[in-house]
């Protein structure tokens, strides 16, 4: 599987069937979500995981619909690349999203992903988030890849 040289990918010793999903360089904005899993889940599809806690939170109480956002995002490369695409090198052009349910932040989150389409530069998915039986969230994007080096280094 070819991930980013700054992304750890092993077997989660807490969960089994999950792996973890983390960034190295702890002091970007990557490791904002905390611990995330990921695990495939047939041909094109993949769930992810994260556990949200009072950081997440808005003045509601409820997981902030950023931080949701950021999940999603984040699960485009995780979820996408478990699911089978090449998104080790590329940016996001365009997230739909469409917020259906608060998120209590004593549960775990999941983002449902699935690669609908990969061209030789362009990766289109989609999904849901949900917690344990309610529909959080449906999704929708577009990345854009490249080859690693056009862009900056770090």
């Amino acid at each position: 599987m070819k991930l980013h040289p700054r992304i750890r990918h092993a077997p989660d010793p807490d969960h089994p069937g999950w792996w973890t999903w983390d960034v190295e360089d702890r002091d970007r904005f990557n490791a904002a979500l905390g611990k995330l899993l990921v695990r495939a889940e047939g041909p094109g599809r993949a769930r992810c995981r994260m556990f949200p806690d009072k950081y997440h939170s808005n003045l509601g109480n409820v997981v902030h619909g950023g931080a949701t956002m950021t999940f999603i995002d984040m699960a485009f490369f995780a979820g996408g690349r478990l699911a089978g695409a090449d998104v080790a090198f590329a940016v996001t052009l365009d997230c739909n999203v469409q917020f259906l349910s608060p998120a209590a932040l004593d549960r775990p989150l999941d983002a449902e992903v699935e690669v609908l389409r990969e061209t030789g530069r362009l990766v289109f998915l989609r999904g849901r988030v949900v917690q344990e039986e309610v529909l959080v969230a449906a999704f929708a994007g577009t990345l854009r890849k490249f080859d690693g080096k056009s862009h900056g280094s770090d």
